[in-house]
C-alpha cells in the first residue's frame, strides 16, 4: 500500500522516492527542510512535523522526506547500503532542488544527518538531530542482528512476519507500548498512513517493505562505525549549526530513554550543539506534543541561518 511519492530520483537499479510534505506550492527559491527517517521507518513518519512547519511558514518552506534505500517506495533501490550511501543520496537531492537544506533526522536518520553535515559542510545549512546521532563505542565482536533486536524489538521482528491485511498490520502496532496509544490520539491518521506505506503484497498477504540487508548494513554503521560516531563533533568543530532533541522515554515507552543527562555528559556533547529534552518516547517525539513543537522550534533556528538561494 505504498503511497506514490511526489518525486523520484532514478538510480542505475531502482529509484529513491521523495515525498513532498509541503502544504501548498512552495516558490522555487523556498528554503528546504530535508527529513531523514529511522532504520525501519519511511518518509511519511514526518507528517506531523511537516504540518507544524506549514502552520508556521505555509508554503514559504519546502518539506521533503525521502524513503531511504531499502524501505517503502525505495525498496527496489540497489545497494551498497550503509549510511554513507544515504549521505550521498541526500547530497544529490540537495543538488536537484538547488538548495542548501536544513537536515532533520530521527533515530538512525539523526546519525545520517550528522554524518552528512560532517561530510558535506557546505552542502547543508545545519541539522536537527532527534533522539539519535550520538553513540557510545560498541564492544568488539558485536552481533549486529542480536543488537538490533535488543534495541528496536518489534520493529525488527516484523520484517519476517506476514499479515492478512493492512488492518492486521495496524493492529499489530496497536499493541506496541510506545506507538499503540498514538494510534488513538491526534496523530492517529498520520500514523496509520505511515504504517500502511510500509506494506507490500506477499503471496496474498502483506509484509514490511524493509530490505533486511539494508537494515543490517545501516544498523552496523549506527552501532559500530567510528566515523559515524564522531560526525557530530567534527561538524561542530567546522562551525555547523546543530540542535539535539532527546526524548525522556525509550522505544517501548520505558522510563529510561536512549539518552539522559548523565549519558550526554559522558558523551561530551559539543557546546555548539543546542540541546533540548522533551517528555515523549522515542517514537512520539516526532508524532505528538511536546516533541513536534520542540523539533519545529529547532528547525526554525536552523532556517534562520539559511542563506538566500542565490547565495547558497
Amino acid at each position: 500500500m505504498t503511497t506514490e511519492p511526489a518525486f523520484v530520483m532514478e538510480l542505475p537499479v531502482g529509484s529513491v522516492a521523495i515525498h513532498d510534505l509541503t502544504v501548498g506550492t512552495p516558490a522555487d527559491d523556498a528554503p528546504v527542510v530535508l527529513a531523514v527517517h529511522g532504520i525501519t521507518a519511511n518518509g511519511l513518519s514526518w507528517r506531523e512535523v511537516a504540518d507544524e512547519v506549514d502552520r508556521r511558514h505555509g508554503s514559504a518552506v519546502r518539506f521533503l522526506a525521502p524513503d531511504l534505500r531499502g524501505r517503502a517506495a525505495s525498496a527496489a533501490a540497489a545497494g551498497p547500503y550503509g549510511l554513507q550511501t544515504h549521505v550521498a543520496d541526500l547530497a544529490t537531492i540537495a543538488s536537484i532542488f538547488g538548495a542548501q537544506p536544513v537536515l532533520v533526522g530521527h533515530s538512525m536518520g539523526a546519525f545520517i544527518a550528522g554524518l552528512a553535515v560532517a561530510t558535506h559542510p557546505d552542502r547543508f545549512a545545519g541539522a536537527v538531530l532527534v533522539d539519535g546521532g550520538l553513540a557510545f563505542p560498541a564492544p568488539e565482536g558485536l552481533d549486529i542482528d542480536a543488537a538490533l533486536k535488543a534495541v528496536i524489538g518489534p520493529a525488527m521482528d516484523r520484517l519476517s512476519m506476514r499479515f492478512a491485511s493492512p488492518a492486521a498490520y495496524v493492529e499489530f502496532w496497536s499493541e506496541h507500548p510506545a506507538l499503540g496509544p498514538a494510534l488513538h490520539g491526534p496523530a492517529g491518521d498520520a500514523l496509520r498512513a505511515y504504517l500502511e506505506h510500509d506494506l507490500v503484497p506477499a503471496d496474498g498477504q502483506w509484509r514490511s517493505s524493509c530490505v533486511i540487508e539494508a537494515v543490517r548494513a545501516d544498523g552496523a554503521d549506527v552501532l559500530t562505525d567510528a566515523e559515524t560516531h564522531g560526525a557530530v563533533a567534527r561538524a561542530a568543530a567546522d562551525g555547523t549549526g546543530m540542535d539535539f532533541v532527546w526524548a525522556h522515554r525509550g522505544l517501548l515507552d520505558e522510563a529510561q530513554g536512549l539518552y539522559d543527562k548523565d549519558r550526554l555528559a559522558a558523551l561530551g556533547v559539543p557546546d555548539e550543539v543546542t540541546v533540548q529534552d522533551v517528555d515523549a518516547n522515542h517514537y512520539t517525539v516526532i508524532l505528538e506534543e511536546p516533541g513536534v513543537t520542540a523539533i519545529a522550534d529547532a528547525i526554525d533556528r536552523r532556517l534562520a541561518a539559511v542563506p538566500p538561494l542565490s547565495e547558497a
